[in-house]
């Protein structure tokens, strides 16, 4: 007979064994997902809007789920992620890490159009595809043919300031405005492509540009811009503009009196903060992007953000950061699998139905997109488009 001693000891292996046996027959497959942007720099007030936010929200929904539906079962996320500091080094090694070292199955695309061309020959190397949520570019065309496993949503740095650019001509005409132009961009990938592409753009409007100026990312004082534009006696105000200056210079636009009829940053001026900062004072303001935050699709959205990241999404990115994630989950539950080859190839293939609205590629390229949106009555609207509905009237800014 077995003595107490004994017993106990046979009787913890044997239950330590049957635990590991019950455990490896139901443990959930794992799909490893990585993820680089900003935490911290000076990209991180907009990364922390419109990015981690929704990795949170997608990831936390998928799990919820049980995880991705692959032909071997559900495979839950886990999650790999760093902070490229808002320095396009730090996220180059953020990727080759998430591909060399930590081996992740897919990683989703960086935060900014900088950040994310300059890790697009990684993402190419290890056969990664990059579906592209925060980047604009005129060299789609080009960086599609290089880059067969890349795809942009936003659309080109020609349609933005084509779409601005049409926007001051109709209300010129209109007699609304007059044709005089200050124009300013931050001195990244993102404002010195839009500002190019404007300045002839304008010209061939028949607007003057009264005012042209470049400021570093990062600026901690920009109150010599707007100085220098209200100098300059404008009747619209253009700023291609990152998170950090679309608040900086509309603070001092305030302060300073820039009184124009038509007022437009960029990046940002669609986060809720912009609208809880400068309340009243946003009504009338344009920006870019925008979405019809009266859709139904949308409104599910914005209560599901603000239910599991305690946030509110903002009213442009976020939509398209969260419906690239759902274009890679249902690329890769088509598949069924980890492959990325053929992920990558079911994405060029099919349509997908997104919290943005229907998503199909013509050549790595979503050609329908909002281009410009508008506070209006506590909200940013979107009163431009390549073919999305629900566009409102715009509306004069009538003062500070």
């Amino acid at each position: 007979m077995l003595n107490r001693k004994t017993y106990k000891a046979l009787a913890l292996t044997m239950a330590v064994g049957a635990a590991a046996m019950f455990a490896g027959g139901v443990q959930a497959e794992i799909i490893k997902i990585g993820a680089s942007a900003p935490k911290t720099g000076p990209l991180a007030g907009g990364s922390t809007v419109s990015f981690w936010p929704n990795v949170k929200l997608w990831v936390s929904q998928v799990n919820a789920r049980g995880g991705l539906k692959l032909k071997s079962g559900k495979a839950k996320i886990e999650l790999i992620e760093y902070d490229d500091r808002t320095n396009p080094g730090e996220a180059i090694k953020n990727i080759q890490r998430l591909a060399t070292l930590d081996k992740v199955d897919f990683i989703l695309a960086p935060y900014g159009t900088g950040f994310t061309l300059a890790t697009a020959p990684i993402f190419a190397k290890f056969g990664y595809p990059l579906i592209a949520h925060a980047a604009i570019t005129d060299k789609i065309g080009a960086l599609t043919k290089r880059y067969p496993n890349m795809f942009f949503t936003l659309g080109t740095t020609t349609s933005f300031a084509t779409a601005v650019v049409n926007i001051l001509k109709e209300m010129r005409d209109s007699g609304k405005i007059g044709k005089r132009v200050a124009m300013v961009n931050v001195a990244d990938a993102f404002g010195i492509e839009l500002a190019n592409v404007a300045r002839p753009a304008f010209a061939k409007a028949g607007f003057e540009i009264v005012y042209d100026k470049s400021y570093p990312l990062g600026s901690p004082d920009l109150s010599p811009v707007i100085r220098g534009a209200k100098a300059a006696n404008p009747d619209a105000f253009v700023a291609w503009s990152y998170p950090p200056d679309t608040f900086g210079l509309t603070a001092q636009a305030k302060v300073q009196g820039l009184n124009v009829k038509a007022y437009y940053t960029a990046v940002a001026t669609a986060f809720p903060a912009f609208g809880g900062k400068f309340g009243k004072s946003a009504e009338g303001i344009l920006g870019a992007g925008g979405i019809n935050p009266d859709d139904g699709k949308m409104k599910a959205y914005f209560a599901a953000h603000q239910k599991i990241t305690g946030k509110t999404p903002d009213y442009w990115a976020s939509g398209m950061v969260y419906a690239a994630f759902e274009i890679l989950e249902k690329a890769i539950e088509g598949v069924g699998s980890k492959d990325r080859a053929a992920v990558t190839a079911y994405i060029k293939a099919n349509s997908f139905d997104t919290v943005m609205g229907p998503i199909k590629f013509n050549n790595q390229n979503n050609e329908k997109f909002w281009t410009v949106g508008q506070w209006q009555g506590g909200k940013f609207y979107g009163v431009s488009s390549t073919g999305r509905p629900g566009a409102k009237s715009i509306n004069l800014k009538t003062g500070w």
